[in-house]
């Protein structure tokens, strides 16, 4: 037990460090080619941070363990959406930018109905809707990049005439692709120790997928998202969490699904129903709903949201493990 959790606590160091270095790299790059950040922390920040996710959910598919690889994405969402953007509500609310939000908002809702109309009514993810899931990915990372191009940030501007000579571009690619890899090395070592300590203690993995991987593999956007917070940049964080929920169903599921195609896994049931269908999709759906919707009509984020998303993830946490 010594050794995995020593382990731990490594993976814990390196995704600190990581998620410093990724930041500074990903706020680099934005303010010198006038990119919004919002746009940024849903495009490459949110790939960077979702790497766990990925090599996770792929290795579990190739395994035969698709019901980790199933409620990783899941769980890995409603911890993004419930715990980690909660936390940044809560701690700084203000305003958004409604109009640079609006594309990942649609494209996880449309994700979000495929898989879920996928699973309810076949209960089988096949190699087809994995490649149609990588296709929206795409697409999305294409139409997010032509509106950041198209919407140069304004602020941007006046930083880029105060940044140091010293400040190269290529000191910032550096800085984002060494902070990407202690993140993936770190998540890595979290959670495979993790694991192997939740075993020990007799978690059931159903409850480890959707709970103790699925934050595992989010500590990345934890990180990211305090980091952020600290360092004044909650746009970055914001848009970094709703990427990478859109990752989790577009890129993660298409990843693990096209590799290895799986029936969706019936781990426990919940009033003579599976308990995914029940309350994870339903609690998936709801919290990104209580995050996004009122931020697109008000254009802005209140503390309430942040406090009440952070009760509901924490009521989830609960029925999970008395289920």
């Amino acid at each position: 037990m010594l050794v995995p959790v020593l382990l731990f606590i490594v993976g814990l160091v390196l995704l600190i460090k990581g998620g410093d270095w990724f930041v500074d790299g990903a706020t680099g790059i934005a303010h010198r080619f006038h990119v919004p950040e919002l746009i940024v922390g849903a495009t490459v920040v949110s790939i960077g941070t979702t790497l766990p996710e990925v090599m996770v959910s792929a290795t579990s598919a190739l395994s035969g363990h698709g019901e980790i690889a199933y409620g990783n994405a899941i769980g890995s969402i409603i911890c993004n959406t419930a715990l980690i953007a909660a936390i940044t509500v809560a701690v700084r609310p203000g305003p958004v930018d409604s109009k640079a939000l609006k594309t990942p908002v649609l494209f996880f809702f449309v994700s979000a109905a495929i898989y879920v109309l996928n699973a309810y009514l076949t209960g089988y993810f096949s190699r087809s809707i994995g490649l149609v899931m990588l296709a929206i990915f795409v697409v999305y990372i294409f139409l997010t990049i032509r509106q950041g191009l198209k919407n140069p940030d304004e602020d941007s501007l006046e930083h880029e005439e105060t940044k140091e000579e010293n400040d190269s571009l290529g000191k910032e690619i550096l800085l984002l692709v060494l902070g990407a890899a202690l993140i993936a090395v770190g998540a890595d070592l979290l959670v495979d120790n993790g694991t192997l300590i939740a075993q020990a203690l007799g978690v059931p993995e159903s409850v480890i997928a959707l709970t103790f991987v699925a934050l595992g593999t989010s500590l990345p956007e934890l990180v990211t998202a305090i980091t952020s917070l600290a360092k004044g940049h909650g746009a970055l964080s914001l848009g970094n969490v709703i990427g990478a929920n859109i990752f989790n169903l577009v890129l993660v599921s298409g990843v693990s699904v096209t590799l290895a195609p799986f029936k969706v896994p019936v781990s426990s049931t919940l009033f003579g129903y599976n308990a995914s269908f029940v309350l994870d999709i339903p609690v998936m759906l709801s919290v990104m709903a209580l995050l996004t919707v009122p931020a697109l009509v008000k254009k802005k984020l209140s503390r309430w949201q942040g406090i009440l998303l952070l009760c509901i993830y924490a009521a989830f946490c609960v029925v999970q493990f008395t289920m």
